[in-house]
């Protein structure tokens, strides 16, 4: 439409001034700590404590008592208080691996099979070199054979009619000649081993067996002659008789020696392909016997089994069913379910493609999460370790399956999964045991530096709270450093950190918070006692209860309303705080820059009575809600920024920041957040030598509100008739 009238007219023009400005991407709070299940060292986002019990649990077993982890404790408060996403980082200590599915088999027979096989250790020694034995002694090997349980014996000697002759065709030891060494003996029974033409209807065991002698090990071994599981169960017993010492295994009081052939089989069905948790630890563990309603010794709600099914041929297709580890067969518990699976590499519903293959490894040196695999992982709980049967283009052109394929398809069967390894440290110390470093809750403080660094990339990760339930500043003073280090690089969250373990003290807590000056993290004390999901009544410190807090205010008002007072700071699910403080107490730990957890009469529960940060020199930042402030302003307002990066640095780009600020900013102030703002960005501070370094500036003046925390009520008594002053 033509914007001017070139002849007589009327113009009517549109000028759409409703602009909504953009919203900001609303980011939450991120912990670190150990949880009883999930992926190690993955930082992973969880929405409700639903979904994070369902990746990372809650009830941890020590021993024979049961736990809970600090982790889950603040995950639980941060969700029950209104709280919107969280990033959950877990560590562990020592080497944890994820379990793999027991075999998913198909009908594929494995080639061959493996030969079943026995050894004896021959021992020689002779108290003659010409002895005479009257009536001859003898070795004898007797071999029973299982499947028709009988015996054969076989002596080998003098007497002329437990050998068929006399003549080195035959392997026999003569009593009366005895070999030079054991290796001929050995030798001379291999050779009977061997020998096909030996033999009669009672002897159609011995050619099924043959013999390998070692004549620097003197070991002696008989196996089948082919693989295969017939001759498992095969005893062979030895002995001897007479002067002559010749041993087979060591000598025993009645001179015998027995072992039983085994290990042979007939060939086995192969694993179609091979599922692994993604979450790690020996928990993971489903493996065991089922009972009669087909529920597994070792299935518990934190672990997981496998179940095939619909399997059809024609199609080359068959279901996966993900099952809770402790359901049953009548009762199952599905957690996931993909219905149409392929083992066709080409085709849309190839297992790997949908299920996903990812694996996720920190790398310290690059400090960075890296992921190898082709799929992403589509599921909460397995990833597709291999496949070891792929059948591509399973139907012809004409539609019509290809029969070398329908045995790679797996059997309709259910499984578990095993071969997960890492636990829980021994002699782990939970709640108010915790007294060393070495063990908080069964990890060392080292255990926490990986993702200490990791989470130091703003890039990757973004938060605006960060929590290390766990971590004591006497305890792990220098991970507590490197965090408050990062979380100032960062300049977008706040740290909330603990102090002291349980049975500190006041003056413990202030000369801990003494050491630390920084408007980028705050502390609070002292523990209470609380209900966990065990059942018990424990202590937790401080640091598992202010999740809740900040969650609860955000949700009924703003990040820079303050988390703390009888409106937005009561805690009411604690039982008793460690400590009920005196007003002393409070005035002693709110000058030392210590948030108190007060008990007061007539309220239930105790009550955040203080919001400062660990700034020692006053100012408007010294307060939490005025830092959560600046967190939320400066989120928005770089978001708008990195909006004009690279762009023509114009008037036009100027105003377009402008239009996107000013209105936000308006709207702080309207719920409370600033007492008054200007924003400047025009060409009094955008000169042409600021434009020619490829800069553009902005100024940002802000008059944060401030909050009432000390209120004087003077209650003036007069006399009667006197005048009120106006």
């Amino acid at each position: 439409m033509a914007e001017i009238l070139i002849s007589p007219g009327v113009l009517a023009r549109e000028n759409d001034t409703s602009f909504v400005p953009q919203r900001p991407v609303t980011v939450g709070a991120a912990i670190i700590g150990p949880t009883v299940k999930g992926p190690v060292e993955l930082p992973t986002i969880v929405t409700s404590y639903d979904q994070f019990r369902q990746i990372f649990g809650d009830i941890i077993l020590s021993g024979s008592e049961q736990y809970t982890y600090f982790t889950s404790t603040a995950a639980s408060n941060y969700f029950a208080n209104g709280g919107g996403s969280l990033l959950v980082a877990r560590v562990v200590s020592g080497s944890y691996t994820p379990a793999q599915s027991t075999t998913i088999n198909n009908n594929v027979i494995g080639a061959g099979g493996n030969f079943a096989s026995a050894s004896l250790t021959i021992l020689s020694s002779y108290t003659a070199s010409s002895p005479t034995v009257a009536g001859g002694g003898n070795i004898l090997v007797s071999f029973y054979n299982s499947s028709t349980a009988t015996y054969t014996d076989w002596h080998i000697g003098a007497q002329s009619s437990d050998i068929f002759d006399a003549d080195s065709r035959i392997a026999y030891v003569s009593m009366s000649n005895p070999p030079a060494s054991v290796d001929e003996f050995g030798l001379r029974l291999q050779a009977f081993f061997n020998s096909s033409s030996w033999g009669g209807s009672t002897n159609t065991l011995y050619n099924s067996i043959s013999a390998s002698y070692n004549t620097s090990s003197d070991v002696l071994t008989l196996f089948s002659r082919t693989s295969g599981s017939a001759l498992n169960g095969t005893q062979i017993f030895a002995g001897y008789s007479g002067s002559e010492t010749i041993t087979l295994f060591s000598p025993s009081s009645s001179y015998t020696a027995s072992l039983t052939m085994g290990g042979g089989n007939n060939g086995i069905t192969s694993a179609a392909f091979v599922l692994e948790t993604i979450s790690e630890g020996v928990i993971m563990n489903s493996s065991g016997s089922e009972d009669s309603q087909g529920a597994l010794t070792n299935g518990t709600t934190d672990n997981i089994r496998w179940e095939i099914n619909s399997v059809d041929t024609g199609s080359g297709i068959f279901s996966l069913l993900v099952r809770q580890g402790n359901d049953t067969t009548t009762e199952k518990t599905i957690l996931e379910t993909y219905p149409i699976l392929s083992l066709d590499p080409k085709s849309p519903n190839f297992i790997t493609r949908v299920i996903g293959d990812y694996v996720y490894a920190y790398n310290p040196s690059s400090n960075q999460v890296e992921v190898t695999g082709n799929y992403p992982n589509a599921s909460k709980y397995v990833r597709v370790k291999q496949v070891n049967y792929l059948t591509p283009d399973y139907l012809d052109n004409a539609g019509y399956f290809k029969p070398q394929y329908t045995s790679s398809l797996p059997v309709v069967a259910s499984g578990s999964f095993t071969g997960a390894t890492g636990d829980v440290k021994p002699g782990a110390a939970f709640y108010s045991n915790i007294l060393q470093a070495s063990n908080t809750q069964g990890v060392s403080g080292d255990d926490y530096d990986n993702m200490i660094d990791l989470l130091s990339n703003q890039d990757n990760y973004r938060f605006n709270a960060l929590f290390t339930p766990g971590l004591f500043s006497n305890l792990h003073t220098s991970k507590i450093n490197a965090i408050i280090q990062n979380t100032q690089n960062r300049g977008d969250n706040i740290y909330v950190f603990d102090t002291q373990v349980f049975g500190g003290t006041v003056t413990g807590a202030v000369g801990q918070a003494a050491s630390y000056n920084t408007s980028y993290a705050a502390t609070y004390w002292p523990w209470v006692q609380i209900q966990d999901v065990t059942g018990k009544n424990v202590y937790v410190p401080a640091s598992t209860m202010i999740p809740g807090v900040y969650a609860f205010t955000d949700s009924v008002s703003e990040p820079w309303f303050a988390p703390a007072g009888l409106n937005r700071g009561s805690i009411g699910n604690v039982i008793r705080a460690e400590q009920a403080l005196t007003q002393a107490n409070r005035d002693t730990l709110y000058k030392g820059k210590v948030n108190p957890l007060a008990t007061l009469a007539g309220v239930a529960g105790v009550v955040v009575y203080g919001q400062k940060t660990l700034q020692t020199k006053p100012s408007a930042l010294d307060r939490v809600n005025v830092r959560r402030l600046l967190i939320a302003l400066k989120s928005y307002i770089s978001q708008v920024a990195n909006t004009l990066l690279f762009e023509q640095n114009t008037a036009a780009t100027r105003n377009q920041f402008l239009a996107q600020v000013n209105p936000y900013l308006e709207n702080v102030q309207q719920r409370q957040g600033l007492y008054a703002f200007r924003v400047i960005m025009d060409s009094t501070n955008n000169t042409p030598d600021v434009i020619d370094r490829n800069e553009l500036v902005g100024q940002i003046y802000l008059q944060p509100t401030k909050t009432a925390e000390f209120i004087y009520l003077d209650f003036n008594i007069t006399p009667t008739g006197a005048t009120f002053p106006a």
